[in-house]
């Protein structure tokens, strides 16, 4: 009885201190007797250099698909403000000229009526600068990321392929390592003919992206270079044609009168007055 209860309280502190430590500091004796990990081969299937190659070429092109991405979202939200803006304009000259202090003043009039055509001619202008970089930069933007979905599928089943490769070379290699007896020279036989073809066809697409993702990536040089052009030389005609229309309401309203400094003197002053009526005035 009392050895039972020796063993019972030896087992007890294996599992209550020593287990516990083991597993904590990854050191369980457990583990260190398997002479080989499930679906890990001892040799070296794809040498480093090759995954090292791998690894930098695909990583440009998820570099390039998130610039592009971020580009895209960038020209987007550019051409959406740009809409806003010229809009606003046109809304401000026109609730202008429905102003009461219009039809009393008719050189305020002539004013603002100067101010609701330019804008209109601006926004004119701007709806042709945003549709051309809609259809000349946007969308081609657009169009190179819808490639990358296909790119990402073929290395993802480029690394499934892998880890069958790895799988079957790992079994290959554990009959390799046993007694070389019928059954197991037949075993043996049997994984080597799984693992051919699958071998075969992970050489085949891991050439194939080692080949297409350079010539992928530079591609996007002649890709791009066209739209970046035609962004330059729609916001060249645009602001041309903004320096021509500023240009000509400046010679309608550019008369003498006020500095920038004495117009806000006498607006101050104004507004003064405006303060001293008894139906503002502070209680």
């Amino acid at each position: 009885m009392d050895t039972l209860n020796r063993k019972f309280q030896l087992n007890r502190i294996i599992v209550l201190i020593i287990l516990p430590c083991c597993l904590k500091k990854g050191i369980c004796t457990l583990w260190s007797r398997i002479p080989f990990k499930i679906g890990q081969p001892k040799k070296q299937i794809v040498p480093k250099t090759v995954e090292r190659d791998f690894e930098r070429e695909y990583g440009k092109l998820q570099q390039l698909e998130d610039q592009t991405k971020k580009l895209q979202k960038d020209m987007k939200k550019s051409t959406d403000a740009d809409v806003a803006m010229s809009k606003s304009a046109v809304k401000i000259s026109s609730d202008l000229l429905s102003n009461p202090l219009c039809e009393q003043d008719p050189n305020f009039l002539a004013m603002v009526t100067a101010l609701d055509t330019a804008m209109k001619r601006m926004d004119s202008f701007n709806q042709e600068k945003v549709n051309q970089i809609q259809k000349t930069v946007i969308e081609p933007l657009k169009k190179f990321s819808s490639v990358f979905p296909s790119l990402n599928m073929a290395v993802k089943r480029r690394e499934q392929t892998l880890q069958d490769y790895k799988r079957l070379q790992s079994k290959v290699e554990k009959y390799e390592e046993k007694e070389k007896t019928g059954p197991i020279l037949a075993k043996l036989h049997q994984a080597r003919e799984e693992l051919r073809p699958v071998k075969e066809d992970f050489e085949a697409k891991n050439k194939q992206l080692l080949e297409e993702m350079p010539k992928f990536y530079s591609s996007r040089i002649d890709y791009f270079e066209p739209s970046f052009e035609s962004l330059i030389r729609a916001q060249v005609v645009y602001y041309t044609e903004m320096h021509k229309i500023f240009g000509d309401l400046t010679k309608q309203i550019d008369e003498p009168g006020l500095t920038d400094e004495q117009r806000e003197k006498e607006n101050e002053a104004k507004l003064s007055e405006l303060r001293a009526l008894s139906i503002v005035a502070d209680d």
